[in-house]
């Protein structure tokens, strides 16, 4: 994988997590979030996505070989999947969505949005794994 793909997707990634953040929660105010699911997306919770995006940003700007970076940033992202999914199966999206716009689409798409970082994560991990070992 070519290294400029790699930065720009750890770029890519840490805007998603510090922009997603900060917008669907308004700025951490937007208590239909938390509220949704207290443990995970409590203001703590957002706060540390906040983090994880500026741990991918400094990531972004390694040069040489992040393969175990990218192997703990796809766990970290699988986790995230799990809690959606876990989520999604025992709540309802459409009384989220008349709680709050916002937060309806938050818990629509945060789910598939760490579910297509984890790919790239796990990417990046084979990628460096093989030059590695070539």
């Amino acid at each position: 994988m070519n290294q400029s793909w790699i930065k720009w997707g750890f770029v890519a990634a840490a805007l998603m997590n510090i922009g997603g953040v900060l917008l669907f929660s308004r700025g951490f105010t937007n208590t239909a979030i938390n509220a949704a699911d207290p443990v995970v997306m409590s203001n703590f919770g957002l706060l540390m996505i906040v983090v994880w995006g500026l741990a991918y940003l400094g990531a972004a700007f390694v040069r040489g070989n992040v393969q175990w970076l990218a192997a703990a940033f796809a766990i970290e992202k699988l986790v995230y999947v799990v809690v959606w999914l876990l989520w999604i199966g025992n709540n309802s999206l459409s009384d989220l969505y008349s709680q709050d716009l916002l937060a309806g689409v938050f818990y629509s798409i945060y789910g598939m949005n760490d579910l297509i970082f984890m790919g790239f994560f796990v990417t990046v991990f084979i990628s460096q794994q093989r030059q590695t070992n070539s």
